[in-house]
Order: C-alpha cells, then structure tokens, then sequence
C-alpha cells in the first residue's frame, strides 16, 4: 500500500470532533484501480496509472480541497469481492479522524456491490464516503472521468454529504441504491426504486434528499461478512435440484425469481423441496426479482405467498440485487439465528428497503 501527499499542509485548528474550523476540507483519494486509472496494453485495458497520477489530471482540484493518497490496491473492479471491501472499510474506520471525507476510484463493472457493502460495513458515518469511476481511462481526451473525479471531490467536501454514496455522471446516489444499467454510456448508473440524493452541475450541488441533521446514531465500524452466498437466477423449465448441489457449501441462498416473486412447480416439486432442505438446516432463503424496478411482493400469486408463508422466508422487496446480496452477507456475519438475520436484513441502512416488514 501506498501514500502521498498532495496540495500542502492542512490548515486551521481541530475541534473535538475532529472537524476543523476555518480550513480547507481534507480528503482522502484512495485509489483501487479499474477503468479510470487504465492503459491500455496488448491484452486489453489494465489498472495502471497512481492515485498521484489521477490527480493531476484535475488540475483544479487545488482549488476545491487539500488531498492526501493511498493505494491498497488496483484492481480491475472484477477482481475486487468481500476482502477488499473489508480492507476500504478498515482504511475508512483507521482514517476517520484525519480527514473530512473519503472519495474511491473504483472499477465500474462491480461498484455497485461494493457502494452497497461499504453502506453496511461503515454506518452512520456523518463523513461521506464516496465512490466514483469513469467509463474510460482519465489520460484520454474523451472521457468522463476527470469530471467524475472533481464532482467527487466537491461533494465530499460539502457539509450536507455524509454516508456512502456512487457519484457519477453528474448524479449522486445512495450506496444501496446504485446499479450500473449500461455498460459504456457516461450515465451508466441509475437509482433504483428511490430518488437521487443529488444533481451536481459544475460547481454547483443540489440537494433533493438532505438528512443530515436526522443523524443521532453513532458511527458504526463492522469487520465480519458472511461470503458462503449462493444467488441462483430462475430459468423456464430449470431443474430445482440444482439447489441441492450448493446447499452443503452456502449459509444463504437468494433466489433471482419472476416477477413479483414465486418458485416453479415443473410437477416434481424441486424447488420446494430444496427450499424445504436449507429450512430445515438452518440456512437463510432470500426471495428477490429479476425485475429491476418495483420490487418485490411474493403475496400477491399463490406461487409466492404460499411458499413464504410455510418456511418464513426474507424477501428483499424494493431492494437492489446488489444491496440483497452483500446485506445478507453483512447480516449473516452480525446474526445467530434466523430471528437476528431477519431483524438485521429488514432494518433500513442507507435508503436501502422502503416497503419491508415492520420490524419490531
């Protein structure tokens, strides 16, 4: 891993916070690879370029913050999973106190997950943590990624930005709600299910969702995720006893359904049986929906209410798969029993379920 530091000394005097009064905002830029610090080589894009490096491609960073730099890592975000998510929320936990706020460069293939794994793995946090990327590399003239960065950097250092959040494309979006819904255009990520958080526009920010001063819980580290999570996406006609072959090696099983959610029933009842056997063993059966929008609602046909009605099973309802799968992972490393996983999974973090349980 390494650092530097960029822009200077940090000015001004610290208040028992940890704030500092009457000084520039101090980040830190952590760079983790993916497609913004990329060259490309003979075998196709690769991490390469520093986080010193990325810098100065925005010249007129200087002007907005003083940074500070760390690589623990570079990676093309399809190599990063629950161990680098781990060691960014460790850095964000060791740093806490230094600095104002946090901005992660990060592939975009699997930012999604990771926004969403470090929305559970770092709570409360009245610091923001922001992660960012680019559709192409940052040295080329045609890219996004140099505005991406500086509107980063911007939001990090305003006062109403805390917890985590994707910034891209001139849009702010909670970390749960993120999903990457288009592989090249600059706008490839959308809210789901839930309003943006912000629009930046140059250098000006507008707030639609500022909750800041609702914050009462202290901020929260956490340093165990359960990975052993099987996420089986529903084919027509597919034989549920696939189930069985992963039921020995997972804590959880989430099932990708139709709809508004359901299992089939192909006349030999596989799919219920296999369900029937990770009950009864004691792992979780999440519930969610191929469909993108709207979530969830396993009551409505009796392929779905019938089903969780019998074995209690969670459902994510509006959720996105990615919150679903790294919550349950959080969840399962937090809990004991079935009880605990469902009071942890159906408690909102972030913006992440609207149209869950009551949870008592």
């Amino acid at each position: 891993m390494t650092e530097g530091v960029f822009f200077g000394k940090i000015r001004g005097k610290i208040r028992k916070d940890g704030a500092r009064m009457g000084a520039r905002k101090r980040i830190l830029l952590i760079a983790t690879g993916g497609t913004i610090a990329s060259r490309y080589t003979g075998d196709g894009l690769s991490p390469a370029i520093s986080a010193k490096e990325l810098l100065s491609y925005v010249p007129e960073a200087k002007e907005i913050c003083d940074i500070d730099t760390m690589e623990p890592f570079s990676l093309d975000s399809t190599n990063i999973g629950p161990r680098e998510w781990m060691k960014l929320a460790g850095l964000v936990e060791e740093y806490y106190e230094r600095y104002d706020g946090f901005v992660i460069c990060h592939g975009t293939d699997t930012m999604a997950y990771t926004a969403a794994a470090l929305s559970y793995l770092v709570q409360d946090n009245r610091k923001p943590v922001i992660v960012t990327g680019a559709q192409k590399p940052i040295d080329l003239a045609d890219t996004d990624a140099r505005t991406n960065l500086t509107d980063s950097l911007r939001f990090a250092c305003d006062a109403r930005a805390w917890r985590t959040n994707i910034v891209f494309g001139g849009r702010v979006i909670a970390g749960t709600r993120a999903k990457k819904e288009r592989s090249k255009s600059y706008n490839a990520f959308s809210s789901i299910n839930y309003p943006d958080i912000a629009a930046i526009q140059d250098d000006r920010i507008a707030f639609y969702i500022d909750d800041k001063s609702r914050a009462v819980a202290p901020m929260r580290v956490y340093h165990e995720m359960e990975t052993r999570v099987y996420l089986h996406k529903l084919i027509p006609g597919q034989d549920g006893r696939i189930l069985d072959r992963m039921r020995e090696e997972t804590r959880a099983l989430i099932i990708e359904s139709f709809g508004v959610g359901g299992i089939p029933n192909y006349g030999d009842q596989a799919y219920y049986d296999a369900i029937r056997q990770y009950v009864a063993e004691g792992r979780e059966v999440i519930m969610a929906t191929q469909v993108v929008h709207e979530g969830s609602d396993m009551a409505v046909y009796e392929v779905g209410k019938g089903i969780k009605n019998e074995f209690r099973l969670t459902e994510s309802y509006d959720m996105t798969l990615e919150a679903c799968v790294t919550k349950t992972m959080w969840a399962l490393g937090m809990s004991r029993n079935g009880n605990d996983f469902q009071k942890l999974f159906y408690t909102p973090v972030n913006h992440d379920i609207l149209f869950g349980p009551m949870v008592k």
